[in-house]
Formats: C-alpha cells, sequence, structure tokens
C-alpha cells in the first residue's frame, strides 16, 4: 500500500461554500510480507478500521495505491477485481452482527463457496464447511445451528472458517477479538497464530489492545489522525518508541504496579 488517502466529503448545501472533508486516512503506506502480521493500533477515530475497509475495498479510495500480490488492485473494475476478493477477507470485530441471524451455520459458510468455487456440488461444498469448523475448533454438529445458539467465542470461530472458506492470502482482523472475553480472546489469538503457521496467512491485525497486538504482531503501525506516525518491529515500538504519541499510547496501559 502506497500513500493511501480516504477522505470522506462533507457537503455543505450552501450557495458558493466550499465542501469540507473528513481525512479518515491520509498518506498510509505499509506493507505485509506473507505469513507475517502487521499490528496497526491507534485511538478511537484515528482511521484504522477505514484503512481496513480499503483494502477490501468496501469504501472509495481517494488516491494511492494498493497491490496485492504484485498488482495493483485500486482501481481495477469489479468484473476483473472479483477473482482478488478470494485473496483478502476480513474478520470483523462484532462476531454476532456480521453472522446473518436467519441463516445457519452450514448457509453462512457455503455461500462464499457457492460464489467462488462454482464446480463444487453440495455435497462437495458440504464437507468443506465441516472441514472448516473443524479447523477452527467446531463440530460438525454446529451446521443446523443458528449464531444466536452459540456464544460470543464460537460466533467468532464461524467468522473465521467463513473467511477461510476461500482460501485467502491475508485475512484483515478489524478489532476481532475486543468484544470477548478475556480468556476467550487469548484462545482466538492462539487460534489465528496456529492457522498462520499452518496455512502460510498473512494478517492485518487492527486493535487499541496494545498487549494483544505485542502478543501477536511481527511488526506494528501506530495511527494518530488517520496518518501513520510510526512503523516499526514489534519488539521496537513496544521497548523503544520514537514518536511522542506513541509512548504516550503505551503510557496510557494499566499497569499492576
Amino acid at each position: 500500500m502506497v500513500a493511501l488517502t480516504v477522505w470522506f466529503p462533507i457537503r455543505s448545501g450552501a450557495p458558493g461554500r466550499r465542501d469540507r472533508f473528513v481525512k479518515a486516512a491520509t498518506d498510509v503506506s505499509f506493507s505485509i510480507s506473507p505469513g507475517k502480521t502487521l499490528g496497526l493500533v491507534g485511538e478511537s477515530g484515528s482511521g484504522k478500521t477505514t484503512v481496513g475497509k480499503a483494502i477490501l475495498r468496501l469504501v472509495p479510495i481517494t488516491s494511492g495505491t494498493i497491490r496485492l500480490a504484485g498488482t495493483d488492485i485500486t482501481t481495477l473494475p469489479e468484473s476483473r477485481f472479483r477473482p482478488f476478493r478470494r485473496q483478502v477477507q476480513m474478520i470483523f470485530q462484532d462476531p454476532f452482527g456480521s453472522l446473518n441471524p436467519r441463516w445457519n451455520i452450514l448457509r453462512i459458510i457455503n455461500e462464499p463457496l457457492k460464489i467462488h468455487f462454482p464446480g463444487l456440488n453440495r455435497s462437495q461444498r458440504e464437507e468443506r464447511v465441516v472441514q472448516l469448523l473443524r479447523k477452527v475448533g467446531l463440530s460438525a454438529n454446529s451446521l443446523r445451528r443458528y449464531p444466536h445458539e452459540f456464544s460470543g467465542g464460537q460466533r467468532q470461530r464461524i467468522g473465521i472458517a467463513r473467511a477461510l472458506a476461500v482460501e485467502p492470502k491475508l485475512i484483515v482482523c478489524d478489532e476481532a477479538v475486543s468484544a470477548l472475553d478475556v480468556s476467550v480472546q487469548a484462545q482466538i489469538v492462539n487460534l489465528l497464530q496456529d492457522l498462520q503457521q499452518e496455512l502460510g496467512l498473512s494478517y492485518l491485525f487492527i486493535s487499541h489492545d496494545l498487549a494483544v497486538v505485542e502478543h501477536i504482531s511481527h511488526d506494528v503501525a501506530v495511527m494518530y489522525r488517520g496518518k501513520i506516525v510510526e512503523k516499526a518491529d514489534a519488539a521496537s515500538i513496544y521497548r523503544h518508541p520514537q514518536h511522542e504519541y506513541t509512548r504516550n499510547l503505551l503510557a496510557s496501559v494499566p499497569s499492576v504496579d
């Protein structure tokens, strides 16, 4: 990603008055190596989620370039971009709101398979769904159940299984554990790390929880008011922060001392 900028216009409505913009992200640049995790941290409203959505082209991009496996996907028409949707997926913050409450788990995970793997028949897709559920720690008995019948951690595992269904190379984790209990957070983080080692996945891990980011990330980028103010490997960021905002961010973490 090179100099990504996402500005949202605010229409003034008054004659002769210029439109204003919400500058959600400005000149954001970073890269993620295969099989690695980049933690993207910052306070609420710093633009982290906007960057994640821009990578999936879920928000309009004002300027800049997004490259996926060497291909510029920034301005590809939908017909040509569709194959790239397989390569990048998202795990959402709300494990309940991101799942259709009217669909059972089989249909939820089966839907991307129907779209991206039209050559699979019904039984092959169902077998694939069972394999995905087992991979994230759920049993085949879950197929006919609905999202409200699961705990928050189980629902997030279902969201992870859905993301894995199309065999992506990059997964954007947008506050993927912030809505979960601390013990469940650890289980989901460990699951993500195991899947990364097994499948060679890359993660963009968006979070305000600095302890979780330190545990899972190889590199860390710090965002402030829509811009990246510091970027380095995780050890350097946490032990020798260079930017004043990074130091303040780390100092705000509660300590038992």
